[in-house]
Order: structure tokens, then sequence, then C-alpha cells
């Protein structure tokens, strides 16, 4: 490798990676968006980051995944709901929601109950015990939210849901996918 190609992978950080990658796939293979490239990078990692935090301070020290706090979550604020609309809401799929529910209904923070619709229907809610949990999980992630969110001033967190509601409003232009 000559002095151009920049440092060697065992020396990338993920900042240099994003550039090394921005310049190979503009310049080798023709794809021009670096900025693009850039952007959705950059907006995976931030939120991969967050995740794995508040999942290893908030979540796993008190026995959950950050999958199951969603459920819990969902389930807590909106009230009982059926599995398919937990899903959508939780931004998970039936599947998901399913082998969580059996878990938290064996660890005594959801209740299954049968639902008025049809005779498979099942409604999820939580247990009193789930609620008690609920209040103090949130308080602590609460806690780590604000942490997170001090490091903007208040203007540039607005700014940043603005931009992130205005992303994610724009997908229907191309036809984006997503869990429904």
């Amino acid at each position: 490798m000559d002095d151009r190609d920049g440092p060697g992978v065992g020396e990338l950080d993920f900042w240099s990676f994003v550039d090394l990658a921005g310049g190979r796939l503009a310049e080798e293979f023709g794809f021009p968006h670096r900025l693009a490239t850039r952007l959705l990078l950059t907006l995976n990692r931030a939120s991969a980051i967050v995740t794995y935090d508040l999942e290893s301070t908030v979540h796993r020290p008190r026995g959950h995944s950050w999958a199951g706090f969603r459920l819990l979550f969902v389930t807590w604020l909106a009230g009982p709901l059926e599995p398919g609309r937990a899903a959508t809401l939780a931004g998970m799929s039936r599947a998901a929601v399913s082998n969580l529910a059996k878990t938290l209904v064996a660890d005594g923070m959801l209740e299954r109950t049968r639902g008025e619709r049809d005779g498979r229907s099942v409604i999820l809610s939580l247990t009193e015990r789930g609620r008690t949990a609920m209040l103090e999980i949130f308080a602590a992630q609460h806690e780590r939210e604000k942490q997170w969110a001090d490091v903007l001033s208040e203007t540039e967190q607005q700014m940043l849901i603005m931009l992130l509601d205005k992303l994610i409003d724009g997908r229907t232009r191309f036809g984006a996918r997503e869990r429904s």
C-alpha cells in the first residue's frame, strides 16, 4: 500500500473508514453520492451507539434487553394491545413480539389474555410488577436520555428532531420499506 491510500486497515477508526469508503466508492467504483453515504453511515452509527449505551447501562443490568424494553414501553404507555399493534408501535416484527412476550410473561412483567375480537386474538398488558418496574426502568433511561441530549443545545435538539422528521417523512418519495 502506498501513502496516497491513507491509513492501513489496522489504523482505521470509524471516521477514517467513512472517509476511505467515500473516496473508494466514488473514485474506484463510480458511486458519486459521497454525502449520502456519509449521512447514512453516521445516522446508523449514532443509532447503534445510543442503543447499545442504553441497553448496557440501563436495561441489561435490570435483566432486560433493548427489544424487551421497547415492547414493555409501548404496552405501558399505549395500554393493553394486540401483539400486531404492539409490533407496529415498537417497530418490531410480529414474530419478535410473540417471542419476547413469552419471556416477559414468564418474568411476570406482561400478561396475555384472550381478546374479544375472536377466539384466537390475544391482548398484552403489563402486570402490576411490570408497571412498577417500568417506572423505575424509565426513570433510569430518562436520565441517560437527558445526558445524551445535553450534548446539544435546546435549539440544536429541536433542529435535529426537525431534520430527522424530514428525513423520515421523505421516505414516501422513493417507496422506502418499513415494518408495518
